[in-house]
């Protein structure tokens, strides 16, 4: 390791927080003065030329009176973060173009609130926040998503005026957080289902046998199966409506990046299979995914779907 290296880290420790509580020290705090506050610091030099030309005893209070009231909001300024311990959360994962949400607590231990806090991320937008006295706060610091995998939460900056104004202290905050972007759906036709029989088992939607009722056609129904005497007897502003039989057979999708046009581009075709992969599980059947590299087996619920989403989302990143 580079001697560079080694000093970057003993002045820069705030760059790894890790994913522990983090309690903000005095060399953790940076704090100068705003625009606001040099304006103020020259009107009082010009003050006190003023007074010492004329000799003015009273513009001397009047000065010193000043001044010690901004190196009052200084401290205060210096107070308003010192102490206050920052807690990562959970960002739930999202689709390329939503805003992911980073979740950090704050926790005052103090009597005291904790006004006028400003966090954000590099390039974000500033997110407000206020602590009451002895309770804690969710915020939530956004950030756009442009591609899918794995997104690292910036370097997030946190900083008070409070009380004055004359004073801004603030102080970088690293955890180690990050968020899941998925590739964005694109809504297109599902692929042909394939009939699985399932010797022992009776479902819905599988047989042939005993009709079992209607039910709101999907994308991945065939025609063959549109009620079409109830369909004509709608109004017309409901669905088609799909015959159900009970019988001993399963339909399910084989979702395989073979079946996409492999002349568009990775992205695209990566997201033509997450909006297959949306709407196999919004119509309830079971569906296994395939990519050149990795193969899930079939199955339906929640949390395949993020297992299916999430191998989109590592693919080749």
């Amino acid at each position: 390791m580079s001697i560079a290296t080694t000093l970057k880290q003993k002045l820069f420790r705030w760059q790894i927080d890790g994913l522990g509580p983090l309690r903000l020290s005095q060399r953790r705090i940076f704090i100068l003065p705003t625009r606001g506050g040099l304006l103020f610091a020259l009107a009082l030099v010009v003050m006190l030329l003023g007074a010492i030309n004329y000799t003015l005893a009273l513009g001397h209070a009047l000065v010193f009176l000043l001044a010690g009231l901004g190196i009052v909001g200084m401290i205060h300024a210096f107070r308003n973060l010192h102490g206050l311990v920052i807690t990562p959360g959970r960002c739930p994962a999202v689709f390329v173009g939503e805003t992911a949400l980073f979740q950090l607590s704050l926790h005052n231990d103090r009597s005291s609130p904790r006004l006028g806090l400003e966090l954000a991320a590099v390039k974000e937008n500033v997110v407000n926040a206020a602590v009451n006295p002895l309770e804690s706060t969710k915020i939530n610091i956004p950030i756009n998503t442009i591609k899918r995998g794995w997104l690292e939460l910036p370097r997030v900056r946190l900083s008070t005026r409070y009380p004055l104004g004359l004073f801004m202290a603030w102080s970088y905050l690293q955890p180690s957080m990050r968020c899941m972007v998925y590739p964005q759906p694109l809504v297109s036709p599902l692929p042909l289902p394939s009939t699985m029989p399932k010797l022992g088992e009776r479902h819905g939607d599988g047989g042939q046998e005993d009709f079992a009722g209607f039910r709101e056609h999907q994308a991945a129904d065939s025609p063959r199966h549109v009620a079409w005497k109830a369909s004509a007897r709608d109004t017309g502003d409901r669905p088609l409506l799909i015959k159900q039989f009970a019988g001993g057979a399963e339909v399910e999708l084989e979702l395989d990046m073979a079946l996409t046009d492999p002349a568009l581009p990775l992205e695209t075709r990566l997201s033509l299979l997450a909006g297959w992969l949306l709407a196999a599980e919004a119509a309830n059947c079971s569906y296994a995914l395939r990519l050149p590299e990795k193969a899930i087996a079939s199955a339906q619920g929640e949390r395949h779907l993020q297992n299916c989403l999430e191998a989109l989302a590592l693919h080749q990143a």
